[in-house]
């Protein structure tokens, strides 16, 4: 994702020409202040990604330029510079708001560590990039950029709502095929009587309505790259007659005898248990092991702790222009503990929907906790003492993930008076999905499921 600019506040003149040195060599933009005045007009003056700045400066030092940032640009994260014997009080200027500290000296590499770890991504970039630093996120990240050098199948699983579209398009842009088309199709969302035309396309009068030819998704995706959304809502006539396309690389329009090449990488992604569907028969066999080359699974937003408040600063940086908001808005330090302790059952599209109410709710440039508006069923314990929550006594004490996921589903599914299409919304997840999970539900638990 593009960046904004960074800030350096150094009133050493050679060491901040150096730090500007080593940041642009690294594709960075970096601008540079000789104390903190001239940082507070340059803040003024332009929107910066991350300032890095030094603690020992006169007139105005580093914990005083942070106070003065944290006031007037709240959501601008800070990174300071210290020498090893002022940690104690980097310690507290992280209490203060500070993203971190650093200790002189520093390699290079740690600098830049820490720069890709914080900065903010540009208001004006809507390329979609991961935004990842959990650790469990990154793993997956570097296996993904391994992937993108092949031209590996990749099968992406996940619950709904983490990122799976985002991550093949990740995986889209790092291979060799990046200039090429990258072509997406949602098979839960298209009928099934229209699904194998848009997939294979079609030669004019193959059906009624078909008053000319119409090259399908695989050929639009020629030379590039073909998500298979959903693809275990793919009936299963269809799935025999897609594992012949990826067997033997060609495809014939419907109404057609010719067979046409094709040179794609195939992406697939599912929100449901392969193997379980496949030995429920709900998806053949050989087709599951012909997509499953490379499998990539995604952490739901809860075992990612470390991402949520990233995801947070990158959609209200998103968000701020398209909703009128000047500036950047900040959260109070209730509101990030309640973000981080929270389940997300609908994953990081519950996350992006709860940043744009919270964002029209709060008043001012920063949001409290009330402007959150998150149900406490669904919570997962942030802090000792608070009120014990749903277990499993198979789980040996932990917390029932799937009990508080059900419990904010239903609370949800009460609250719009069982509208589906109003809670799936709220959830951030597909309709689909939650009939889904209803029916899960209704089939695990017996329970009447309204």
């Amino acid at each position: 994702m593009k960046a904004l600019p960074i800030l350096i506040v150094e009133d050493d003149g050679d060491l901040r020409e150096a730090l500007c040195d080593t940041l642009a060599l690294a594709g960075y933009q970096a601008v540079g202040a000789s104390d903190g005045q001239d940082a507070l007009k340059a803040l003024q003056q332009g929107r910066f990604g991350l300032v890095v700045s030094d603690v020992q400066m006169q007139p105005m030092d580093g914990h005083t330029l942070l106070r003065e940032i944290k006031t007037a640009y709240p959501y601008v994260p800070v990174l300071l510079m210290t020498a090893y014997g002022m940690i104690d009080k980097a310690v507290e200027a992280m209490r203060s708001g500070a993203c971190n500290y650093i200790t002189k000296p520093f390699e290079p590499d740690r600098l830049l560590g820490e720069v890709a770890r914080y900065l903010l991504p540009s208001l004006t970039d809507e390329a979609g990039e991961v935004v990842a630093q959990d650790a469990r996120m990154l793993d997956v990240l570097s296996l993904a950029k391994r992937v993108a050098a092949t031209d590996a199948t990749v099968l992406l699983t996940g619950e709904s709502g983490t990122g799976k579209e985002v991550l093949a398009r990740y995986i889209h842009r790092h291979s060799a095929r990046a200039a090429k088309p990258f072509v997406a199709i949602n098979c839960a969302a298209i009928p099934e009587n229209l699904l194998e035309s848009t997939l294979f396309g079609f030669e004019k009068g193959a059906f009624t309505g078909a008053s000319q030819a119409q090259a399908g998704k695989f050929e639009q995706a020629q030379n590039g790259t073909l998500l298979l959304d959903e693809v275990t809502e793919m009936p299963l006539p269809l799935q025999a007659k897609f594992l012949r396309v990826l067997q033997e690389r060609e495809v014939e329009r419907v109404g057609g005898h010719k067979a046409i090449s094709l040179d794609i990488r195939v992406v697939a992604t599912s929100n449901r248990d392969m193997a379980e569907t496949v030995a429920k028969g709900e998806f053949r066999e050989d087709l599951y092991y012909r997509l499953n080359v490379f499998p990539l699974e995604l952490p739901p937003l809860r075992e990612r702790a470390g991402d949520i408040l990233p995801l947070v600063r990158s959609f209200m940086v998103r968000l701020a222009p398209r909703m009128g908001r000047h500036g950047l808005v900040g959260l109070a330090p209730e509101a990030e503990q309640r973000l981080i302790g929270y389940a997300w059952p609908g994953n990081i599209r519950e996350l992006e929907n709860v940043v744009q109410r919270a964002m029209i709710l709060a008043p001012g440039e920063r949001i409290e906790v009330e402007h959150l508006l998150l149900p406490r069923e669904a919570e997962v314990i942030a802090a000792r003492g608070n009120p014990p929550l749903p277990v499993s006594p198979e789980a040996g004490g932990n917390i029932d993930m799937r009990s508080l996921e059900k419990a904010h589903i239903l609370e949800t599914l009460a609250a719009v008076k069982g509208s589906r299409k109003l809670a799936a919304e709220r959830l951030g997840m597909s309709e689909r999905t939650l009939r889904y999970k209803l029916a899960q539900y209704r089939e695990e638990d017996g329970e009447e499921i309204p």
